[in-house]
């Protein structure tokens, strides 16, 4: 199956996924027909601060405007089949939850959801409130995935980008990619 790919990156903390979920769809280019990028002005700054460069700009994926309702995916009828929010701040969580279609990274989710198709949200906020909490809550009961950017350890990673490709790939298997990555108990 070729995959439609949207990949919306906000202004939490965690620019490091974002730059590995976007390495790794690189080298899964036989995978997916389609990646459509939306990166906030505020994810883009967090991303200078984070990993001190504008590397965002180098990949090969088309890039839309936060404001850019002509977006394919802006719409149901592109066929777009998963959406990843990588990292997803607790604000866009909360639009998100709410239904509040201000933006195209809002009105992508919500068209994903309402198609009934893969949305999944990497939270990076820590801790979590009781709001952060119902408003996954929400997305979980209307068919979204929440998947916390919570690294793992059973692959000895030694590097950020190794503990930050725990998470993505976990995130890279529920999308459907195929990969070759650490699986539990096989050697």
């Amino acid at each position: 199956m070729q995959h439609k790919i949207v990949v919306a990156i906000t202004g939490a903390s965690g620019s490091i996924y974002a730059k590995v979920l976007l390495d790794k769809l690189v080298l899964l280019s036989n995978q997916w027909t389609a990646v459509g990028v939306v990166m906030s002005k505020n994810a883009q700054d967090v991303w200078q601060t984070e990993l001190g460069n504008d590397s965002y700009k180098d990949y090969p994926f088309q890039y839309f405007e936060k404001t850019d309702f002509m977006a394919p995916f802006a719409s149901g009828s592109a066929k777009y089949n998963s959406m990843i929010v990588a990292p997803c701040s607790m604000g866009t969580l909360g639009r998100i939850a709410n239904g509040i279609s201000d933006d195209l990274v809002t009105r992508a989710a919500d068209v994903i959801l309402k198609e009934r198709r893969k949305l999944i949200l990497m939270v990076r906020d820590t801790p979590y409130n009781l709001i952060h909490i119902r408003n996954m809550e929400t997305v979980a009961l209307a068919g979204g995935i929440i998947c916390p950017a919570t690294p793992s350890f059973y692959s000895k990673p030694t590097t950020i980008e190794e503990v930050a490709a725990t998470v993505v790939d976990r995130i890279l298997d529920l999308v459907g990619l195929e990969q070759n990555t650490y699986r539990w108990g096989i050697e």
